[in-house]
């Protein structure tokens, strides 16, 4: 059989994640392609796998490629590996996998972790039909856009969220998708501090605000659907109380909603009350 590209998932965080054939494979091979060969050198070490390592990353991949491609040629097994999880979802690995199939090579996946699906499998919302968005953009006006473009999808949506941005991130998707969208936080996943819980995004975003442990970390945040428990009139009234609030008092705020849509005032102030415990 000629040589094959193996595309070989790691442990997210608990080392026993690792699957037999995960192992076998990385002993077996002749060369290891690993995202950093820093991170990836102690769980070799864990599994006294010695395969050599070499980096290839979003930085050196295109210049990578056609010696590990000449490797496979010349009948040389490789693996790809990243940092953690599963190679290519939100990390490196496309132009390589791309590239083999183009050359003619085989390439095998070897399943394993994914923080994705394990957030997806863990938090209670649909899973029949989801969108892995990946990071968002970290440029606040350009992570709106994107927001604006997903609100009105009816699939779950996974996105993954660095720590310096999940309070910023959680208040634009209240302020985008609406107080009531339920969405799912998975932390640390497989970790020592794992954290799964499904709230509102309203009472999501002042609980993390509230605990800075939230704030560390792998994140994973899956978002219901806009079919899902979600009032698409009652989201846009949402939206539209909220920014009132930021200037008004309730009683104005509730009073200037009501003029704008022609909603009862007195069912829009209880609304307002809500909100604004949650603010």
């Amino acid at each position: 059989m000629s040589a094959q590209l193996f595309v070989v998932a790691t442990p997210i965080g608990h080392l026993d994640d690792m699957t037999y054939r995960a192992i076998s494979t990385l002993e077996s091979v002749s060369l290891i392609a690993a995202e950093d060969t820093r991170q990836s050198a102690p769980l070799l070490k864990h599994y006294n796998i010695t395969t050599p390592l070499t980096a290839v990353h979003d930085h050196n991949e295109e210049h990578k490629i056609n010696a590990i491609i000449q490797k496979l040629q010349n009948g040389e097994n490789v693996a790809l590996i990243s940092d953690a999880g599963t190679p290519l979802i939100s990390d490196p690995g496309f132009r390589l996998v791309r590239a083999a199939q183009q050359a003619g090579i085989r390439v095998t996946p070897i399943p394993g972790a994914c923080a994705a699906i394990a957030a997806l499998s863990s938090v209670g919302l649909p899973s029949d039909r989801f969108l892995f968005v990946g990071f968002l953009p970290a440029k606040a006006s350009q992570r709106q856009a994107q927001l604006e473009q997903l609100k009105d999808h009816s699939e779950t949506l996974i996105l993954y969220e660095a720590p310096h941005r999940i309070v910023d991130c959680l208040e634009d998707l209240q302020n985008i998708f609406g107080a009531q969208r339920r969405i799912g936080f998975a932390r640390e996943i497989t970790k020592t501090f794992e954290t799964i819980v499904q709230k509102p995004v309203a009472e999501l975003l002042t609980w993390v605000k509230a605990d800075h442990n939230q704030q560390k970390g792998e994140m994973v945040l899956v978002i219901a659907g806009s079919d899902d428990e979600v009032d698409h009139e009652q989201q846009k009234v949402d939206q539209l109380l909220l920014r009132l609030l930021q200037d008004l008092s309730i009683k104005a705020a509730s009073q200037l909603a009501s003029d704008l849509t022609g909603l009862k005032k007195k069912a829009l102030y209880q609304r307002a009350l809500e909100l604004q415990d949650k603010i």
